[in-house]
């Protein structure tokens, strides 16, 4: 028997045993297969996709799964591909040397260097570091950001997702430069978002300030929320939390809004495992989606692996969204499906289906599937 059907199996007989005790758990899932579904969907990307490629969000945030892969795999090609693509840019996101010409909204090309979305990649470049530590890896990173943190400007993350490609790289770096720096601008840079973003009603996340309600609502009249966004947000405070000391004087704030949002979150599930796109207004782009869907999986896996949220109540809703990414989301070919591609809405019509597939995807995936195999190996 394959490993996809022992651990559609083992999801049944979780189910079955879970509803007789009137409690859940995960632990019949197998480790062995799901470290093998690691394997599989990780070296067919990697097979499929070189890694010289540019160190923007997308490619960036697929590096961040692969990280985790290769934390629980100690697989060597893993780390390789990471470590190649950072040597290909120069340990570097945006390239420009010319500080007066750094600029923070939105762009793709070098003279963007402050935008949040270039920054991501310094969060592998860091754990890169963290295993050989020369001190070129993070030369870049801490060039970047110890400059940003010397202007005055507060609102540097005016968009969702920009609340996980850079909030972790802050966290990583007070790790290995004990800069307390990078933990108050955490906390000022945080607060300006969650002001913008957070809907104090129904605790999830604006994906940026054009989404408001009633500015702006869903297809049938709602608030509408981007799952891929509050995704990005949840996994974004997971491993944000996973490394602020115990001490610090904010850790309270950002447990606050990881349970808050993940409560919500929680309750926005459909009962087939996914988070539809618009995620109050499932008719709104009904059907499954992958990316926002995987790092939900993955921030309620480690709310629970952390001790954050109560296993007997976000366990059910794990295991009916890792029975929708291993049944339905990955390919027998080991591709990611049902991803929606680049964007920032929820769009009315639009084709997700088997053959939708992105770097991101993968790497969304790849977090909670590691997620789930540390649960597992407890």
């Amino acid at each position: 028997m394959n490993w996809k059907k022992n651990i559609g199996i083992a999801v049944i007989v979780s189910l079955l045993v879970g509803c007789a005790n009137k409690k859940y758990a995960i632990h019949s899932f197998d480790k062995k297969d799901v470290l093998a579904s690691i394997q599989l969907v990780n070296t067919h990307w990697q097979q499929k996709n070189k890694p010289q490629n540019w160190a923007f969000w997308d490619e960036a945030a697929y590096h961040t799964g692969n990280m985790a892969a290769y934390e629980v795999t100690k697989n060597s090609a893993f780390l390789d591909y990471s470590l190649n693509w950072a040597k290909f840019n120069d340990w570097k996101g945006a390239k420009s040397d010319n500080r007066k010409d750094w600029k923070y909204s939105y762009g793709e090309s070098d003279d963007y260097v402050l935008f949040g979305d270039w920054q991501i990649c310094f969060q592998t470049y860091i754990d890169l570091y963290r295993i050989d530590p020369d001190e070129n890896r993070i030369r870049r990173a801490k060039e970047v950001m110890e400059y940003q943190m010397s202007t005055p400007a507060d609102d540097y993350w005016w968009w969702a997702d920009g609340l996980y490609m850079v909030m972790p790289v802050m966290t990583k770096l007070y790790q290995v430069t004990e800069n307390p720096l990078y933990l108050e601008k955490l906390y000022t840079y945080f607060r300006y978002a969650d002001s913008l973003m957070f809907d104090q009603e129904s605790h999830l996340y604006y994906r940026d300030g054009k989404y408001l309600y009633p500015k702006h609502k869903s297809a049938n009249g709602k608030r509408d929320f981007w799952a891929r966004g509050d995704g990005w947000v949840l996994a974004g405070l997971a491993k944000v939390l996973a490394d602020l000391p115990k001490n610090y004087e904010h850790r309270p704030f950002f447990e606050q809004r990881f349970k808050q949002l993940a409560a919500a979150v929680a309750a926005a599930q459909q009962p087939e495992g996914y988070w539809t796109r618009s995620l109050l207004d499932p008719e709104h782009a009904p059907g499954p989606e992958t990316s926002g869907t995987a790092f939900f999986t993955y921030g309620l896996l480690w709310g629970v692996n952390k001790g954050y949220l109560n296993a007997a109540e976000y366990l059910p809703v794990i295991d009916r969204s890792w029975r929708y990414l291993q049944d339905v989301a990955v390919q027998a070919d080991g591709s990611v499906g049902y991803v929606q591609p680049i964007g920032e809405k929820a769009i009315p019509g639009q084709v997700v289906d088997q053959n939708s597939t992105t770097n991101f995807g993968v790497g969304a995936y790849l977090l909670a599937a590691t997620e789930l195999y540390k649960y597992l190996d407890k």
